[in-house]
């Protein structure tokens, strides 16, 4: 299909995506989701603001003790990053797994995490990795908390006019890891979990099992009373119930979200 006509403007600096960033706007990054939407109508914005090539928007840097990300940092990049490796592995682990090398070299982190699509890898990481998304607005800068910034089905709390500029991590988070059920290689995860150990224990996230990335706290209260990982995984599906579609009923998911922590949670060396 053909998408609805817009304009497109190119951005070298922030403050000039901020300039083009009025009502009806939309930011172009990696565009792997974005262009579809754009193609089946299901997006119809009344201009693009390509932000791909701004330089302060792309790297990877530590920061005392914390790990810092550009917004249109690639997946292949952060895959490959020694520093990600060692302050993030699960972070390195999932965006080694996004889709295949050709989105790889073009989707972004920040991209994912806006997109928030409900089988995306990188917002139920973001959740595990305890992240912070600062984002940047016409009046000038704010951070959102991970926990804070999923809202609803490809909903998030960046409002009109906002970029996410960079992602902030609590360093020193090499233990961690990421388990994807996917049906073919590439294919979105009918469900993942992403495990990772920080300065105050575990967090557990799965992404497939609602309308946005979400921790699975009962995970989190058994690994830090001492229950075996086996044992914490079997609380996986508290509180969670995944919708029955063509991938699988509620008590299917449910029971993939429980074998996919235990999994996590095994390659982790929890």
């Amino acid at each position: 299909m053909i998408p609805e006509a817009f304009t497109y403007e190119r951005a070298t600096t922030v403050a000039e995506a901020l300039e083009h960033m009025g009502a009806g706007a939309l930011p172009l990054a990696g565009g792997h989701s974005l262009l579809p939407a754009l193609k089946l109508r299901l997006s119809a914005p009344e201009a693009l603001v390509d932000i791909a090539r701004i330089p302060e928007l792309s790297g990877i840097r530590l920061d005392g003790g914390t790990l810092v990300i550009g917004a249109c940092t690639r997946h292949n990049a952060i895959a490959a990053s020694a520093e990600v490796a060692a302050n993030a592995a699960v972070l390195a682990a999932a965006a080694g797994e996004i889709g295949d090398q050709q989105v790889r070299n073009r989707g972004t982190i920040g991209g994912s995490l806006a997109q928030a699509d409900p089988h995306g890898d990188l917002p139920a990481v973001a959740l595990a990795l305890g992240a912070e998304i600062v984002v940047v607005n016409a009046g000038g800068t704010r951070t959102i908390a991970a926990d804070d910034f999923f809202v609803d089905y490809f909903t998030t709390a960046l409002e009109e006019g906002e970029l996410i500029t960079e992602i902030r991590i609590p360093g020193g988070q090499s233990q961690g890891a990421y388990a994807k059920f996917n049906r073919r290689s590439a294919d979105w995860a009918l469900m993942a979990a992403a495990v990772s150990k920080g300065s105050s224990g575990w967090r557990v996230a799965l992404c497939g099992a609602g309308p946005t990335a979400v921790r699975a706290p009962g995970v989190e209260a058994a690994l830090a009373s001492g229950a075996s990982p086996a044992d914490a995984a079997a609380h996986a599906s508290e509180g969670i119930s995944p919708e029955a579609d063509l991938g699988g009923s509620t008590e299917y998911k449910s029971h993939l979200a429980t074998v996919m922590v235990k999994r996590a949670l095994a390659a982790a060396g929890a």
